[in-house]
């Protein structure tokens, strides 16, 4: 059986963002976020995914700059303001930039996750395909994130068991500072394209969420 968890990286980071991903959520494939917790629209993102069950949330760690100067306590001050702003514990750890895969922050960063029980982008049984962006080498490449590449990209890059696409839906506004911005817009159109969710039916791909991890491991 192939699973499916499709992933918004940067919930929080502004309304636009999160209009995004709330849209991907209930018109497209997404089925899961990762939270930023000190953003201009993190209180924002919170209340949305307190209105929106179907949502997976989870940790979007932010440890750029002096953040990187204590991890474990960073990650863990980070976690309680999750839970503050969510009302429970995420269901995954990732980060801005995947610096969790950094030689210097990988063993605090699994530490504090096995600390709390947390699966970790590209360090469990999920498979982690990183395929679907819209840039190489620094420049837009809009053919990587057209309907004909993910479409192509499902038929050929998931395999049997559990799968995480990782994705970076959103609108532009003023609140976000980003170099990666027309290209979310692309990216929602198509999260959204009816031809991916054919694609993912004729696949036989089953979309699930990171909360049902612990189960389907369990079950097989």
């Amino acid at each position: 059986m192939k699973y499916l968890i499709v992933n918004g990286d940067d919930f929080g980071a502004s309304h636009g963002i999160n209009r995004g991903i709330l849209e991907a959520h209930r018109d497209g494939i997404l089925t899961s976020a990762s939270l930023f917790v000190d953003r201009p629209g993190s209180t924002e993102a919170a209340a949305l995914a307190h209105d929106t069950l179907s949502l997976g949330v989870g940790l979007h760690a932010d440890l750029d700059g002096q953040r990187r100067n204590d991890v474990r306590g960073e990650l863990r001050r980070q976690l309680k303001r999750f839970v503050e702003l969510l009302g429970h514990p995420p269901t995954h750890m990732d980060s801005h930039h995947n610096v969790h895969r950094s030689p210097d922050v990988h063993p605090d960063f699994l530490a504090v996750a096995d600390e709390h029980g947390l699966l970790v982008r590209d360090c469990s049984k999920v498979r982690y395909v990183p395929d679907f962006y819209g840039q190489s080498g620094g420049r837009t490449d809009v053919q990587n994130i057209s309907a004909a590449s993910l479409v192509h990209l499902l038929r050929t890059r998931i395999q049997d068991g559990l799968n995480e696409l990782g994705c970076h839906p959103g609108y532009i506004d003023a609140d976000l500072v980003s170099r990666y911005a027309t290209e979310r817009e692309l990216e929602l159109r198509t999260l959204c394209d009816p031809c991916v969710r054919e694609a993912i039916r004729d696949a036989g791909i089953s979309l699930v969420s990171f909360r049902d991890v612990p189960r389907i491991l369990r079950d097989s």
